[in-house]
């Protein structure tokens, strides 16, 4: 009974809660956006910070309002609530990491992808270290022939986390920018050009 209570509130309670909390951030602070033109009927592959996730699904949402897209999430024991919490907030899953079940979500990417569906992965996750690009989001990019979109958020009050990644949650009744830069692609680049590209550009509107 203990068991399938703790399991209850690890993936039922806690992530409603959690989404509750996420929507009432958002809706309490003034939003500006800074979106490059996309072009809607092409797939892509939407890069963020690990420490800038939480308010991504409306950066994306505003963008692409009818759209799929699905976040590339670790399947570490936390990477279940964090699966439950970014459905209620209207992003799918896909479950993997460069440490564990890689092939499969590479495979499952591509296919998305190919699908002209989305799919969003955090080059520094799931364990760091904080701005390194690791190489699973190169080979998406080049196995699919699709292009890097690259959102940030900057909110102008916040707490930040002691975590590796610098977590960031926005507080309330600030304003949050919100940044997508145009698609680039890195199919002509080698590995390590490809990754410092990709580093540069995600800098540009980080939080430090």
């Amino acid at each position: 009974m203990k068991k399938r209570i703790k399991t209850f509130v690890a993936i039922k309670l806690i992530p409603f809660i959690m989404q509750l909390i996420v929507r009432f951030i958002y809706l309490t602070n003034k939003k500006v956006y800074h979106h490059a033109k996309i072009d809607p009927k092409e797939p892509i592959i939407v890069a963020f910070w690990h420490g800038e996730l939480l308010m991504q699904p409306f950066n994306y949402q505003k963008l692409r309002p009818n759209s799929l897209v699905k976040a590339i999430i670790s399947q570490h024991k936390d990477g279940e609530a964090i699966t439950r919490t970014v459905e209620y907030l209207g992003i799918g899953s896909i479950r993997g990491s460069s440490s564990k079940g890689g092939a499969k979500a590479l495979i499952s990417t591509i296919k998305e992808l190919k699908a002209k569906n989305d799919v969003a992965i955090t080059p520094d996750g799931p364990r760091g270290p904080r701005f390194s690009v690791a190489d699973g989001i190169v080979a998406i990019a080049k196995k699919s022939n699709c292009k890097i979109a690259v959102f940030n958020c900057k909110p102008t009050k916040y707490w930040q986390m002691k975590s590796w990644d610098k977590f960031v949650v926005p507080k309330p009744f600030g304003t949050l920018e919100f940044f997508i830069q145009e698609p680039f692609d890195v199919k002509d680049l080698e590995l390590e050009e490809a990754k410092a590209l990709i580093r540069e550009k995600m800098l540009i509107n980080a939080i430090n």
